[in-house]
């Protein structure tokens, strides 16, 4: 799950799915960064913990780092919360960019529409409860497309 400074929306993503996938007996390893790098080493914003907490998921434990070519390697699947952070993980990755384990998160929902999930960061707390809606309606897709290639 990646986003621009990994503090409001990746992290959230980051827990859903790694909270969905827990419940679902999953083994996987769920990760976020962010591709800008601003806040290496923070928590999550306060209202991505918050809202996250209200909804049963703890991402407080979390912390941010940024987006390197070798997840490109590490991981079977890069989520990019919009299209702007698609192109930054494509410069950033450089020759190791594999576009068939790369996709815009809402594709998910939303095959080809190439929409973006809203950075909450300029708004009030009820954009954070907004986001945190899309990101669980995402992650219980992934997760049901999963158990139905079983």
């Amino acid at each position: 799950m990646v986003c621009l400074g990994n503090i409001c929306r990746s992290p959230l993503a980051e827990g859903i799915l790694q909270d969905k996938a827990l419940k679902a007996g999953l083994g996987w390893e769920v990760d976020s960064a962010g591709t800008n790098g601003y806040h290496v080493g923070e928590p999550p914003h306060r209202l991505s913990q918050k809202v996250a907490i209200l909804n049963g998921v703890d991402i407080s434990g979390q912390k941010s780092r940024k987006f390197r070519a070798e997840d490109i390697e590490r991981f079977d699947r890069i989520y990019a919360m919009a299209s702007d952070v698609m192109d930054d993980i494509r410069r950033i990755a450089g020759g190791k960019f594999d576009p068939s384990k790369t996709c815009l998160l809402l594709d998910v929902l939303h095959p080809g529409e190439d929409m973006d999930v809203p950075d909450p960061w300029y708004g009030a707390e009820q954009g954070y409860h907004e986001v945190f809606s899309l990101l669980d309606e995402a992650c219980e897709k992934i997760i049901s497309r999963h158990n139905d290639k079983g």
